[in-house]
């Protein structure tokens, strides 16, 4: 079990036996585990933490920690435009189990934390996995810690190569609000699926290079989801998921 962790982002820090009890919210391509419920309190629970964090035209994974005590607070990733292939996602180890644990930043400080390049797809997208890149999968994972509910860090060589979400059309929303409490439909799930083909490569490039046929896929999606009665949040999820390829290629 790994003690202590780095990254290549200058951070070093202790896990600990206290995950965070925050609701994790996928929200567009972002997976945010966090407490704040709006743009404004995020800028206040920023202003009141330190570690990595997003600016101007730089978008790199969120760690946030509290000044006192120096234990994780927060984290928000975004998932990356490039999927793996299927024979490439086969290759993630199994193991180890996920075992909970929190953060404990060795040294105060703000630092940078590059976001992963590659996302690895489990069968149904039952568990959506990040790595920093492909390289990951050419030798054993050393720990996943459990830092919130079904969400993971992944280390090799005690340094973190990546996080995990199961289950993530259970954290579906449209807004910071918490993800409904009902599971989610199993209309909504396949749309997911869906979905994720249709913001990752390759489908979409031959989106951007205005291929028919994912053209079709894109236009079949919205049609689904803007006429799906049940689920009906995590159906305005999956749209604010597409929104912007909609609105660029949806009437071509």
């Amino acid at each position: 079990m790994t003690k202590k962790l780095r990254s290549d982002g200058g951070w070093s820090a202790t896990v600990t036996g206290e995950p965070l009890d925050l609701v994790p919210r996928l929200l567009g391509t972002f997976l945010i585990v966090s407490p704040y419920a709006d743009r404004v309190e995020r800028e206040k629970f920023l202003t009141a933490t330190l570690g990595s964090q997003d600016r101007l035209w730089d978008l790199p994974d969120v760690f946030r920690f509290a000044p006192s005590g120096r234990r994780l607070a927060g984290a928000e990733f975004r998932i990356p435009a490039e999927s793996a292939s299927a024979e490439d996602s086969a290759r993630l180890p199994l193991t180890p189990a996920v075992r909970p644990g929190g953060l404990r930043m060795d040294e105060a400080k703000d630092f940078r934390h590059e976001m992963c390049t590659v996302l690895c797809r489990a069968p149904d997208d039952a568990v959506l996995t990040c790595l920093r890149d492909l390289d990951v999968l050419d030798e054993p994972l050393e720990a996943r810690i459990g830092i919130a509910p079904d969400v993971a860090l992944l280390f090799q060589h005690g340094t973190v190569v990546g996080w995990s979400l199961t289950d993530p059309t259970r954290y579906l929303t449209a807004t910071y609000a918490h993800p409904d409490t009902n599971p989610p439909s199993p209309a909504t799930r396949r749309l997911l699926t869906e979905c994720l083909d249709l913001i990752t490569t390759p489908v979409v490039d031959d989106l951007i290079d205005g291929e028919p046929a994912a053209l079709t896929r894109l236009q079949a999606a919205e049609k689904a989801l803007r006429e799906q009665r049940e689920d009906r949040n995590r159906a305005e999820a999956l749209l604010e998921l597409i929104a912007t390829l909609v609105e660029d290629y949806g009437n071509q």
